[in-house]
């Protein structure tokens, strides 16, 4: 079988970023997928499972309610590797445009206080995987070591 293209990434040189993972067309639209990597693949302990299922709810809920991007958001989703997430969003859109989005959306999650969106019986499969100040602590991290201070290198992939 043919790899799919996010098997062709050099993981042992990717740094932690966004990039984009791949645009695709659908119903004449570009819709664009983005590699929000927290952490550098197989070089630093992965997220935990709790972490970035609280990040992942966290995320998703701050991203449909935004107020100029909630339109154009269709999926946030965690990483099976656990080294980052998934945002997919409606049209043909650079990791430098959608950086400052990111950036909101995990000063979000790291200043986050209270009951996490979704985390009940009734409304996750999966509820009681959460941690809220490990979530925070990770999305402070990414934050302040990557997104605040992100060049090129983290913005596009490795070659």
């Amino acid at each position: 079988m043919k790899k799919i293209p996010s098997f062709t990434i050099d993981h042992i040189r990717l740094k932690r970023g966004i990039y984009v993972s791949r645009q695709d067309m659908v119903g004449g639209e570009t819709v664009t997928t983005f590699d929000v990597r927290m952490k550098e693949p197989n070089r630093e302990p992965a997220l935990s499972p709790s972490a970035i299922h609280t990040i992942e709810h966290l995320a998703a809920t701050f991203l449909r309610n935004h107020s100029e991007w909630a339109s154009r958001i269709i999926y946030w989703g965690p990483m099976g590797c656990l080294t980052g997430n998934y945002l997919i969003v409606k049209g043909d859109v650079s990791s430098s445009e959608v950086l400052p989005l990111v950036k909101e959306t995990f000063e979000f999650i790291a200043s986050f206080e209270g009951d996490v969106p979704g985390a009940s019986a009734r409304d996750c499969g999966n509820y009681l995987l959460m941690n809220l100040p490990e979530a925070r602590w990770e999305a402070k991290k990414y934050l302040v070591e990557v997104l605040e201070c992100a060049t090129e290198e983290n913005l596009s992939y490795p070659q």
